[in-house]
């Protein structure tokens, strides 16, 4: 299938009032969350919850790291960047923002929600690993996704 390219602006952790905004560039075929938002199975408002919820899983650098960090040093005392907030602080914040979406996802939906949104696998392979019937991950994905997308205050 051809790659589908678009621009995603992506907001970071900043002060309270303020939030930085950054634009990448993603490909939507690599996602299974952009794959179900492709064929019709999530709404827009559910998508842009499950790329919020995968942006702060991202930013608080939860998945394992396999390799040496190359990221350059932090000068001591310089504050630039996202709001006036340290690489560490923005990772705290996303870290809390995480959380509180899971929690607010609930403990049965949560698990399905992180297989798919941030571990990316397929709803067959999460569905499985889960010991759930077929087509039965998709229902309980949409309504995590409702419960996320509440958490962020995502308007309907």
């Amino acid at each position: 299938m051809k790659p589908v390219y678009r621009e995603k602006s992506i907001v970071e952790a900043g002060a309270p009032g303020r939030k930085a905004r950054r634009s990448v560039t993603i490909n939507e075929v690599e996602s299974p969350l952009g794959w179900l938002f492709r064929h019709g199975h999530l709404s827009v408002r559910q998508y842009d919850a499950g790329e919020q919820l995968r942006s702060d899983y991202e930013l608080s650098n939860l998945a394992p790291s396999v390799t040496m960090r190359w990221d350059a040093s932090g000068v001591k005392g310089a504050r630039h960047g996202a709001a006036d907030l340290t690489p560490s602080e923005r990772q705290a914040a996303a870290r809390q923002r995480f959380d509180g979406a899971l929690r607010e996802a609930g403990t049965g939906m949560s698990d399905i929600l992180w297989r798919i949104v941030c571990a990316g696998e397929g709803m067959r392979d999460a569905e499985t690993a889960l010991g759930w019937p077929a087509r039965a991950g998709k229902l309980v994905l949409q309504m995590a996704l409702d419960r996320v997308a509440a958490h962020y205050r995502i308007p309907e």
